[in-house]
């Protein structure tokens, strides 16, 4: 998949399929993004084909600013973590981002994508804001999601997805 760039008048974002290239980058930003660290089968399931439209780092001025990673589960597409470096918050990036993630798994057929969910720690009132301004909705507490930070609760927020196939 082509890099697709959005302009805006001063900036630009793009965003970049991964690759055994690139994933070296993604493994960065996860250090810095996330209180948890990721296996190395997290980053190798990244890379699989099916998650191409899902897994995406995301630039700003050709700069790596943040990731966004999905994976398929039956009819579900899992969120499993996004983010964007605390510099470049604001500028609507993780906005971008995770609308391309919706528009994906609105056209995407094979399977065809009922609902986008993930989880967010209960102490993220921030991030639940985000996700709800993007349409999402908490449907529950899953307890002790976190094994190894505190707190461990986590939202469970969802998204239905409209198909736009014919």
């Amino acid at each position: 998949m082509a890099n697709q760039t959005t302009a805006t008048p001063s900036a630009r974002v793009s965003f970049a399929s991964l690759t055994p290239q690139n994933v070296g980058t993604v493994r960065k930003l996860h250090s810095v993004l996330f209180p948890i660290k990721y296996s190395e089968r997290y980053f190798q399931d990244i890379l699989q084909p099916e998650c191409e439209r899902f897994c995406q780092l995301v630039y700003y001025n050709d700069i790596p600013v943040g990731s966004i990673c999905c994976r398929l589960e039956s009819k579900d597409l899992y969120l499993m973590t996004m983010g964007v470096l605390a510099p470049y918050r604001s500028r609507q990036i993780g906005s971008q981002a995770i609308e391309r993630i919706i528009e994906a798994a609105s056209s995407h057929t094979k399977p065809k994508i009922a609902r986008v969910y993930l989880h967010v720690q209960v102490s993220n009132e921030d991030a639940k804001r985000f996700y709800e301004r993007h349409g999402f909705k908490e449907v529950g507490i899953h307890e002790n999601y976190y094994k190894k930070i505190i707190p461990r609760d986590a939202w469970i927020l969802e998204r239905s997805i409209e198909s736009t196939d014919k």
